[in-house]
């Protein structure tokens, strides 16, 4: 088994400001978290330094003016005319290296997609990307460049056929903008309904168009979800799906704003639960482009993708965490001393409802998506 982690430590030199919930420095604290677990010096595991992406890979997705609007952007003031590229005070905020800090996320996804399609590893993992929601000339929801989107097209370029699972509480629709009329990537989102959170798509009705229906898939969430209802909701369709699809590559969304103490979500998994629908990727992933995404509850961030990177490595972690990485943590004002959070399960009305809602979806998507996928596939 060979592995690659793709960081760099240029990443510290950005912020989105002292009040967006958006908290570059996770990405700092998931790599010391790693490193103090002794995760870089496992057999086979390769620590690689992030590269920036060129302009023109970044046009696999994105138009030219909009990167254009981007690299404007970099001097951090405003220019006229930039909320139509959807830059500005709230979500999208301009501030000085906003591209550069863009160019580093895309370019360590589209460095594990070339280390993953070469050979020359069977998963990459990179942390800083996993920015699901930009559209191809404008941004949205804290994203910039949508990395996920553009690594997928170098992949399908390539000649590759994609599956791409997200599993962050927001629905990835950036990405199932992009591959919506294909059937060369299938891309499954399970999020917190789009009634109740941002960015208010993802139903289970948008199931792709033209050569790309059935292929596009969709599991929304009752907030409140817990680990029971999602986990059941995700192995009824992911794995079966995906085994049908027959990819060449998978490549995984790994937010971890699923979690019942993330501030911007109202799900209910727990790190364990995250843990159990990681381990169920791996296992059916013939290659895998694991990315980082949502998690703004910062504690959980490096807890989950530290584990995550030790489960594509196949090895497991004490439950107490490093001395070290504590006191790194305890800078920044936290005091978890343990690798999992407390179990849970939601009360047993609410649970029926988020229940019977999971049973509605995957009921529906049975009967639309399946035939349509499965089907085709064995014509």
């Amino acid at each position: 088994m060979k592995t690659a982690f793709i960081y760099t430590d240029k990443h510290k030199e950005y912020d989105y400001g002292e009040s967006h919930p958006m908290k570059i420095f996770r990405l700092g604290l998931t790599y010391d978290l790693s490193q103090e677990y002794g995760l870089f010096d496992l057999p086979g595991a390769t620590l690689a330094e992030a590269h920036k992406a060129t302009d023109e890979e970044v046009a696999l997705f994105h138009t030219p003016r909009y990167i254009e609007a981007i690299k404007k952007a970099d001097h951090g003031i405003y220019f006229a005319g930039a909320e139509a590229y959807g830059l500005g005070p709230g979500d999208n905020p301009i501030f000085r290296g906003v591209y550069d800090m863009s160019l580093f996320s895309t370019g360590g996804s589209l460095q594990a997609a070339k280390m993953v399609a070469g050979g020359e590893v069977k998963t990459a993992f990179n942390i800083g990307g996993g920015l699901h929601h930009a559209m191809k000339d404008r941004a949205s929801g804290f994203c910039y460049f949508d990395d996920p989107a553009v690594a997928i097209a170098y992949l399908v370029k390539a000649g590759l056929r994609v599956a791409y699972i997200d599993i962050d509480a927001h629905h990835g629709d950036g990405v199932q903008s992009a591959f919506y009329n294909t059937n060369q990537v299938l891309t499954i989102s399970l999020h917190e309904n789009g009634r109740y959170r941002f960015p208010g798509t993802g139903f289970e009705t948008e199931i792709g168009h033209g050569e790309g229906k059935g292929y596009s898939v969709n599991i929304p969430l009752y907030p409140y979800t817990d680990d029971e209802a999602y986990t059941w909701a995700f192995m009824e369709i992911v794995p079966p799906l995906v085994k049908a699809f027959k990819p060449d590559v998978v490549v995984a969304q790994l937010g971890t704003d699923s979690l019942r103490t993330d501030p911007l979500a109202h799900l209910n998994l727990t790190i364990a639960g995250y843990a159990r629908l990681v381990k169920e990727i791996v296992s059916i992933s013939p290659k895998l482009v694991a990315l980082g995404g949502g998690g703004y509850h910062v504690p959980n961030v490096p807890r989950c993708w530290s584990l995550a990177w030790a489960i594509m490595n196949g090895v497991d972690l004490s439950e107490d965490l490093p001395k070290g990485y504590m006191a790194e943590s305890q800078k920044y004002g936290y005091d978890e001393d343990k690798l999992y959070d407390d179990p849970y399960r939601s009360g047993s009305q609410e649970g029926q409802v988020c229940r019977r809602e999971a049973e509605r979806v995957v009921e529906y998507l049975k009967r639309t998506a399946f035939p349509i996928v499965v089907g085709k596939l064995k014509s």
